[in-house]
C-alpha cells in the first residue's frame, strides 16, 4: 500500500461510526414525470371512469382552475381537463389570449369581450387558440399519424357542429386510435377517428 494511500485509509478508520451515521442523507430523488402527452391521454381516459353527464349550460366559475360540476361537462370540458392533468390550464391560457386579441377568434356569440366562464369551453375557440399557439397539424387519414394525447376536431354530419376530443392511449385492434370524447352520454372511449370530417389536428408540446 504506498504511502498516501495508507494514511487516507487511516483517516477513515478514526471517523467514529456514530459521526459516520450522523451524515445528512442525500435527497430523495423527484418522482418521474410523465411525458406531457401522455399525462394528456391518461387525464382524458380518467375522466371515463367516472359518472359523467352531456350539460352544455352557462355557469359561473371559479378563476384560474374554474371547473363546472365534475359530473357534467360538454365535449371541450374533456379537452380542458385532459390538460390540466398535464399541468396545463386552457381557462387561463385561452381567457389571456383572448384579452389580448379578441377579434383573431370566432365572432359567434355575439359578444364584445372575452368571458371566462365560457371561451375555453367552446370548440371554435380552442381550435384558434391552439392554431395561434402553433399546435395545428395538417389534417390526415392515416391512423398512424395521430398520436396519445393529441387533440382532434370534427364537424358532426348533418348539423355541422363543432365536436373535439383527445387521443388516447388505447386502439382498435387494427391499430386505429381511440377517442375521448363527450358527444351525448358523458366522457366516453370510442372508435370515432374517422366517424365525421376532421377540422382540426393538433399537438401541444409540453
Amino acid at each position: 500500500m504506498r504511502r498516501r494511500d495508507a494514511l487516507l485509509f487511516a483517516f477513515a478508520a478514526a471517523i467514529p461510526a456514530r459521526a459516520l451515521a450522523q451524515q445528512p442523507a442525500a435527497p430523495p430523488r423527484p418522482a418521474p414525470q410523465l411525458p406531457f402527452a401522455l399525462a394528456v391521454a391518461q387525464g382524458a381516459e380518467a375522466r371515463t371512469l367516472k359518472p359523467e353527464i352531456y350539460d352544455p349550460a352557462y355557469r359561473v366559475i371559479g378563476y384560474p382552475m374554474g371547473d363546472v360540476p365534475d359530473d357534467r361537462g360538454v365535449c371541450a370540458d374533456v379537452v380542458v381537463r385532459a390538460f390540466r392533468n398535464a399541468g396545463i390550464d386552457l381557462q387561463v391560457l385561452v381567457h389571456e389570449d383572448m384579452r389580448r386579441a379578441f377579434a383573431a377568434y370566432p365572432q359567434a356569440w355575439g359578444l364584445k369581450r372575452p368571458d371566462r366562464n365560457i371561451d375555453h369551453r367552446r370548440v371554435l375557440n380552442l381550435e384558434r387558440f391552439f392554431t395561434r399557439r402553433g399546435a395545428r397539424l395538417p389534417l390526415s387519414t392515416a391512423q398512424a399519424d395521430f398520436l396519445a394525447g393529441d387533440v382532434v376536431s370534427w364537424r358532426l354530419t348533418g348539423s355541422g357542429l363543432p365536436h373535439i376530443g383527445v387521443v388516447s392511449t388505447r386502439t382498435t385492434a387494427s391499430g386505429r386510435p381511440l377517442i375521448v370524447h363527450n358527444i351525448s352520454a358523458g366522457s366516453q372511449l370510442e372508435d370515432v377517428l374517422f366517424a365525421w370530417p376532421m377540422a382540426g389536428r393538433f399537438r401541444w408540446v409540453g
